[in-house]
């Protein structure tokens, strides 16, 4: 069930990114694997993805209990989080292009 709480859409903000992180991945893949030029080192540029985009929004999660005001980490997490959303879609979009 979807609730709307803010503790849900910091969740739903992550799951946005694997998600489409693995469309990227998927369409990456099979592209390759229909050329013929299945090379499994394009696996790594993901999970470089991950150590740059993903573990620097789960820091700032960390990191807002000690925030004094409340919600400039929860603004900043949102930003960086719709930053890493368009640059999948973008990626995506650019693949079809």
């Amino acid at each position: 069930m979807m609730t709307f709480t803010l503790a849900d859409w910091m969740i739903y903000t992550i799951w946005a990114i694997f998600g489409l992180m693995m469309i990227d991945f998927l369409i990456v893949l099979f592209r390759s694997f229909w050329a013929g030029s299945v090379n499994p080192s394009f696996v790594l540029g993901y999970l470089k993805d991950i150590l740059y985009y993903v573990l620097p929004l789960n820091i700032i999660v960390s990191m807002i209990v000690i925030d004094p005001s409340g919600y400039i980490l929860v603004v900043w997490y949102f930003i960086c989080g719709l930053a890493v959303i368009v640059k999948y879609l973008l990626d995506i979009i650019k693949r079809f292009a």
